[in-house]
């Protein structure tokens, strides 16, 4: 919920970082959100301000209806979309110690590919209830449903989301990562194989225009040799930066201002157990500068 707007500071200034990220988590894509946000900054700009009681939830509501309608025109496209889709990376500054870790988890890659799985509606209430605390009469406006659709919706929600997160556990590991990537560029297949999770899966998201891997790869000795490969077929002199994508260990292959692409790492302790690999250059444009408070 929002703490008020700081002196001197509108309401939807106050309020914008919120409705980035609610906006995010919905769409998957921070310039789709950024869009979303833009939106609902013009429609602000032309209501009645004076007669707006509640500016927040008024423009938590907007930016959940349009956020909903540009996730649904985006799953038509996706239909199309060659090959596996992941959301877009973002580098995001290490949250706050007044941040929910509900907050910082609701970033990463993986909670965020589990949402893919629910359907639209599903996902703007599962967000604006569990990991933004809305209240259940606001969020019925939002999505055009009663309070207790809205209840029965998240509680359903709630449950796939659990599941689904027990099946691919997300701490964040940077030394394993570490030994990952050093036995990866020796060639070492089978250090590599020992680093992995023997159920590990490496998915690639490389869009209509860039080779990747079209389906998902799965268990350890075939994991290990595709990334072996990968490093064998990248050009010698090729920039490897370390950084933290959405929670996770990454690392971003080439300058971080020109990224050939990003791979994002989940981890158990002592065991890589999911890979996703980002070529798309359309996802890649948000590496270079950290995004603040989403």
């Amino acid at each position: 919920m929002s703490l008020g707007a700081p002196v001197g500071v509108g309401p939807f200034e106050a309020e914008r970082p919120r409705l980035l990220g609610i906006a995010y988590r919905v769409v998957g894509t921070f310039a789709d959100a950024e869009d979303v946000v833009q939106e609902v900054w013009l429609r602000w700009q032309a209501a009645d301000q004076a007669a707006i009681e509640r500016p927040a939830a008024w423009l938590t509501t907007v930016t959940s209806r349009a956020a909903l309608d540009r996730l649904r025109a985006q799953q038509r496209r996706r239909e199309e979309y060659v090959g596996p889709w992941l959301p877009e990376p973002i580098r995001v500054d290490a949250p706050g110690p007044e941040e929910a870790a509900e907050l910082a988890e609701s970033l990463t890659l993986g909670f965020l590919a589990v949402l893919e799985r629910l359907e639209p509606v599903e996902r703007v209430v599962f967000l604006l209830a569990d990991v933004f605390g809305e209240p259940f009469a606001g969020i019925a406006i939002a999505v055009d449903r009663s309070e207790v659709a809205c209840r029965q919706i998240a509680s359903r929600a709630r449950k796939r989301v659990r599941d689904e997160r027990r099946a691919r556990p997300s701490p964040h590991d940077q030394d394993i990562v570490a030994e990952l990537v050093a036995a990866v560029g020796a060639g070492d297949v089978d250090r590599t194989i020992g680093l992995l999770d023997p159920d590990v899966v490496l998915t690639s998201d490389g869009g209509p225009r860039h080779r990747a891997a079209r389906n998902p790869v799965v268990t350890a000795p075939r994991v290990a040799r595709f990334l072996v490969n990968l490093v064998r077929r990248t050009p010698v002199g090729t920039e490897v930066h370390q950084a933290l994508v959405n929670g996770h260990a990454a690392i971003v292959i080439g300058s971080l201002h020109e990224p050939r692409f990003a791979v994002v790492f989940e981890t158990r302790p002592g065991a890589v157990t999911a890979i996703d690999i980002v070529v798309n250059p359309d996802k890649l444009g948000h590496l270079a500068e950290p995004v603040r408070h989403v």
